[in-house]
């Protein structure tokens, strides 16, 4: 069994997941003038009807995708779209507060974003345009499919603490292990794997924003 991912690993990749995401995240095109009750549960359903079909693509193979470093990292790559998206809704702009959500959603791993900060100016970045890609438009189904892979590349290397990241039910999750047929069962499981994750994350955010 693997050790842990330190502190320090999990900073480091789920800052990156953050700025490359920012782009993505200020494109999607919420109304503005929907109300604040309203906003959290648009990032919920009109993100997964592009994030979750991404994210259940690799059922295609059915259980042979658990055999593959793909299903979670996809699926968390759209979840943490979805999380960073609900953050913008309550005002979270703090790098360190957001990778700090990020870590309590995505890995159920509870970060205060004083311990985040600190790791925050130490770590430097080494990945290269070479390594993640080229920049490219990100405002089209295409843009936005390459981005999501591009963050699940990331979260790769800290995919066996993906596991606690929020899932479907367990009936859709269950369909999701035939080949083929599993699309149907993987897309319903992760729609509802972003439904929890965006109501996880404002739960969190509006718990926050009361003990401050």
């Amino acid at each position: 069994m693997a050790p842990p991912n330190s502190d320090a690993a999990v900073v480091d990749v789920l800052r990156r997941v953050d700025r490359l995401t920012a782009p993505l995240v200020r494109r999607m095109g919420r109304p503005p003038a929907m109300p604040q009750a309203q906003r959290d549960q648009w990032w919920a359903h009109q993100v997964s009807r592009v994030a979750a079909g991404v994210a259940a693509a690799p059922r295609f193979a059915g259980k042979l995708a658990d055999l593959l470093p793909l299903q979670n990292t996809v699926g968390a790559a759209a979840q943490a779209v979805v999380v960073l998206g609900v953050a913008g809704e309550h005002g979270i702009d703090d790098p360190a507060e957001r990778v700090s959500l990020l870590a309590r959603v995505l890995l159920d791993r509870d970060l205060p974003a004083d311990r985040v900060r600190p790791l925050l100016e130490r770590t430097r970045g080494t990945y290269t345009e070479a390594a993640l890609g080229a920049r490219e438009d990100r405002t089209g189904f295409r843009g936005r499919a390459r981005t999501l892979w591009r963050v699940a590349r990331l979260l790769g290397r800290i995919d066996e603490a993906l596991d606690a990241r929020p899932k479907g039910r367990l009936g859709a999750r269950a369909l999701s292990n035939l080949p083929v047929v599993g699309v149907v069962g993987g897309y319903a499981a992760e729609r509802e794997g972003l439904r929890r994750a965006a109501g996880k994350a404002a739960a969190v955010a509006d718990a926050r924003a009361a003990v401050s």
